[in-house]
């Protein structure tokens, strides 16, 4: 018996101590074999996305088809955020295409039309999509009526109100002089601010991990050491420095996906960090209980939907800016679905409360590598939707089997 006091008391962890990198590495093989695999699915598909259209066609991993890449990727990831934060909350937003193009015609009529200064017609087209935000959230919550029914019926009714906006024509071009369209195609960083942005990063997740450290070693629970938040920060500085230096190679980094790298950023650390994205797993998790909690239910939904929709709207601006004209192709159905495929891709869950901003960058690096690569192999745009509907079904599959792992060792 004194025996076996001695072996729990030496297995405890000592907090002062700390997890080391063995610790993180088996406990990272615990949680694979218990089901939790996180984002790693993601990650192990998109190097065989790679793989595989760099041994079809040598160009797709060249420096310039990866500058290309980026960029389109940036519009869609920042509509893909968004739609992130509703299923956080169990919800959906079917109209984020509708209300990006929507943002899209705001934009050309504000600036070409009515000759507005460019950032107020910007403000103008984000103020408009938080506006539609709020609406679909006040229906949810004050009448309860589905959101899938709320969406829904805004995706049309807000694609009617971009084609009256946009007139007989159909399109509004915007200049290429027009610092929109040279922000979104001919802006790029100089290579030592790209490499200072690379070492911010890294200092960042270094300052946070060693935060981390101190909050829990306060509250006496057991923390990393700091050997793994150095680490971290030093393969995240490898990883950024390496990818500024093969982009340097064609044009460099582009100012467009440095925002919205920033703007996940931030969305995650107001999920992670504030009391609102406590909320918002809570709400996503359990709305009952969440309310029983004390929590604001209703400011979360609503706040929820709103910021979906500003970034629906900032993403359809995006868009404009990287054709130069505001279309009723803007915001298409295709928008819409890879936005949504994207966000549940890289690993949201459609049942809510589990997720994160960075599910974004995943899915829509996956989207667009199977758009660029099917286009370098002059494949029909049929070969890219029943791919990306293969990806999207694959990735539904692994987040309900996940679930079910989780509610049945929840019942053991």
């Amino acid at each position: 018996m004194s025996r076996e006091r001695r072996g729990t008391a030496r297995d405890l962890p000592d907090p002062s101590a700390g997890y080391t990198l063995r610790d993180m590495v088996s406990g990272f093989g615990g949680r694979l074999r218990d089901g939790e695999l996180g984002s790693l699915p993601v990650v192990v598909g998109l190097v065989v996305i790679a793989v595989l259209f760099q041994a079809l066609n040598p160009r797709f991993l060249a420096p310039g088809n990866l500058v290309n890449l980026t960029l389109q990727a940036a519009p869609l990831g920042v509509i893909a955020l968004g739609v992130v934060v509703v299923l956080l909350v169990a919800q959906i937003d079917l109209s984020v295409g509708s209300v990006s193009g929507l943002a899209s015609a705001v934009v050309g009529v504000a600036a070409m039309r009515l000759q507005w200064p460019l950032l107020v017609g910007i403000a103008a087209a984000i103020a408009a999509g938080a506006a539609i935000g709020a609406f679909y959230g006040f229906l949810l919550t004050r009448f309860g009526v589905p959101s899938f029914l709320i969406t829904l019926a805004g995706l049309l009714g807000f694609l009617g109100v971009q084609l009256v906006l946009l007139g007989p024509s159909g399109s509004i071009n915007i200049p290429f002089s027009n610092p929109l369209v040279q922000f979104a195609n001919t802006w790029f960083l100089p290579p030592w601010a790209a490499y200072v942005i690379a070492g911010v990063a890294a200092m960042g997740v270094l300052g946070a991990g060693l935060a981390r450290r101190r909050r829990r070693l306060r509250a006496q629970l057991p923390a990393e050491h700091p050997s793994v938040s150095i680490v971290k920060a030093v393969l995240l500085l490898g990883v950024l420095c390496l990818a500024v230096w093969y982009l340097s190679l064609d044009r460099g980094t582009a100012v467009m996906p440095v925002l919205f790298l920033l703007l996940v950023v931030a969305i995650s650390y107001l999920l992670r960090r504030t009391r609102w994205g406590r909320s918002v797993f809570a709400v996503g998790g359990n709305p009952d209980a969440a309310r029983r909690a004390g929590l604001p239910v209703t400011r979360t939904l609503v706040t929820a939907f709103m910021i979906c929709s500003a970034f629906a709207a900032l993403g359809g601006v995006l868009q404009a800016a990287r054709l130069g004209s505001a279309t009723t192709l803007t915001g298409s159905a295709d928008t819409n679905l890879n936005a949504i495929a994207a966000a549940i891709i890289g690993g949201t869950s459609l049942f809510g409360g589990r997720g994160g901003a960075w599910s974004a960058v995943l899915g829509v690096l996956v989207i667009s590598a199977i758009s660029s690569g099917l286009t370098l192999l002059n494949l029909d745009s049929s070969v890219r939707y029943m791919v990306t509907g293969a990806v999207l079904l694959l990735a539904v599959i692994v987040d309900s089997l996940s679930r079910r792992s989780r509610a049945s060792r929840g019942r053991a």
